[in-house]
């Protein structure tokens, strides 16, 4: 069976000191290599996201406050702060982060009127990213998931992998939660183990 290890958003504006810093995200990074060093991938993927700098998922483009929703064509839309703006260092893979091994990458985001939390497609399941198509090319079945953040672009792509037919593992150590409240981490496990994500230790 053909596995693949896809990396989240190991980005300088989600880790610390970044735009929007996930609390303890730079422990996930040398773990994250330990994985590559360790295991035989069939490929390596990461996704970056890579936001145009007028993106409506930034209150500042929208006159709120960080941490008010909107609807945004149709979907509910938290405020972020401006980050991983295409071509800027925040958007940039951290360096400790060995990309030695990494086979695609796939950017995601990149539409000004819709924000994408999954690897996969926009929030409005409207765009694929290719990534979907990228895997099943090369016959892929298992899907080992890592990265930043867990309560939202992880959650979201494992749940969309487990959609698409993956056999899905999330790597428990390998990722950290946003938890803009105390209990998204928390929540975001159990929203995964009930969609048939496999939690690794």
């Amino acid at each position: 069976m053909k596995k693949a290890l896809i990396i989240v958003d190991v980005q300088n504006d989600f880790c610390e000191g970044g735009a929007l810093a996930v609390p303890e995200a730079n422990e996930v990074i040398p773990y994250i290599n330990l994985l590559m060093e360790e295991n035989e991938y069939d490929q390596i993927v990461l996704t970056q996201d890579w936001h145009p700098a007028d993106h409506k998922s930034f209150a500042s483009n929208n006159n709120r406050k960080v941490g008010e929703s909107i609807i945004l064509n149709g979907v509910p839309q938290f405020m972020w702060p401006d980050h991983c703006i295409q071509g800027t260092f925040g958007a940039e893979f951290h360096k400790d982060l060995n990309r030695d091994k990494v086979t695609h990458i796939i950017q995601k985001g990149k539409n000004t009127e819709i924000d994408s939390y999954s690897g996969f497609q926009d929030n409005n399941h409207f765009m694929k990213t290719g990534l979907d198509d990228f895997l099943k090319y090369h016959e892929i079945q298992l899907l080992e998931v890592v990265g930043l953040a867990m309560d939202y672009c992880v959650k979201f792509t494992c749940t969309d992998a487990v959609a698409n037919g993956y056999i899905t593992c999330l790597h428990f150590n390998g990722t950290k939660a946003v938890n803009v409240k105390p209990e998204n981490g928390r929540d975001a496990i159990y929203e995964m183990i009930q969609k048939g994500v496999t939690i690794l230790g």
